[in-house]
């Protein structure tokens, strides 16, 4: 029982990390807390859907899809919104981002209703079994492996590549960016736009997985939030580290209090990370 709930822990927990993958880039880089960062997650299970649903486009295939479709959207509303209040206060561009999340909310429900929905594939209930003792879900170990390597192929954008380096560089020492030729303006929006496009892949995963509604994403991005909090900005393991600790943690606790407390569960390592180490886990110290 035990290894079941460790298992299914850590399958929920690379969910939440990829969740949280964006929201910590646009954060750590930009200095914006993106509370829209749930109402794009809810579009990217949204593409994935109707791509479904009126193409008959497999699931895990529409992941290019909205990942694409969702980079452009981000790339788009920071390059011609945000960045427009992007050296304004705090409380600017938290309120831009609150409008921003309202508006995408609103349209998505005059669009779709607020009906729940699931993307109902013929392979949704196959697994496999180890042993006697632990039963493992096709879809959501795939799920799992995708999010391996998409969290991959971000440590090598960030790490290998010039558009790494000009987004690193323009995080540590903004001024000396402009100074050695990179365009602050084009890197934000990519910044941006990765972080969205991450996003858009943990909607589609979300799609294969769990119901969706248009009004899924505040929760969404409470719980990204709380990851990025716990796993600390500064580092990519930072919000794979707080999403399998969310996940483990939300699994053994909904298996000793019930489901219904999964939320309070989180919320309390949250409060207590930010007690006993306010800048998370791998966050540096003064």
């Amino acid at each position: 029982m035990l290894l079941q709930i460790l298992i299914n822990g850590l399958l929920k927990g690379g969910l939440y990390a990829l969740m949280a993958i964006g929201m910590s880039l646009i954060w750590g880089v930009m200095d914006i807390i993106n509370i829209a960062h749930g109402s794009f997650i809810m579009l990217g299970a949204f593409v994935t859907y109707w791509l479904f649903t009126l193409l008959g486009i497999d699931p895990f295939l529409s992941l290019f899809f909205s990942v694409g479709l969702l980079f452009i959207l981000g790339y788009g509303i920071q390059r011609y919104l945000i960045n427009y209040v992007i050296r304004a206060s705090a409380f600017i561009t938290l309120i831009l981002a609150f409008g921003i999340e309202i508006f995408i909310n609103n349209l998505a429900l005059v669009a779709w209703t607020a009906d729940v929905r699931k993307v109902e594939v013929a392979y949704g209930a196959a697994n496999f079994s180890i042993g006697h003792w632990v039963t493992i879900p096709t879809v959501r170990l795939v799920a799992f492996g995708l999010v391996i390597l998409i969290s991959l192929l971000f440590f090598f954008i960030l790490n290998r590549t010039h558009l790494g380096r000009s987004i690193r560089a323009t995080s540590q020492d903004l001024d000396g960016a402009r100074l050695v030729g990179v365009d602050v303006a084009h890197t934000y929006a990519l910044t941006f736009g990765l972080g969205i496009g991450a996003a858009g892949a943990a909607g589609t995963l979300w799609a294969i997985l769990f119901p969706i509604s248009p009004m899924m994403g505040g929760i969404l991005t409470l719980r990204s939030f709380v990851v990025v909090i716990i796993g600390g900005l500064g580092s990519m393991l930072g919000p794979i580290i707080g999403g399998l600790a969310l996940g483990l943690t939300e699994s053994f606790g909904s298996n000793w209090f019930g489901s219904t407390y999964s939320d309070l569960i989180g919320f309390t390592i949250l409060v207590l990370v930010l007690i006993i180490r306010p800048k998370g886990i791998l966050g540096g110290t003064d």
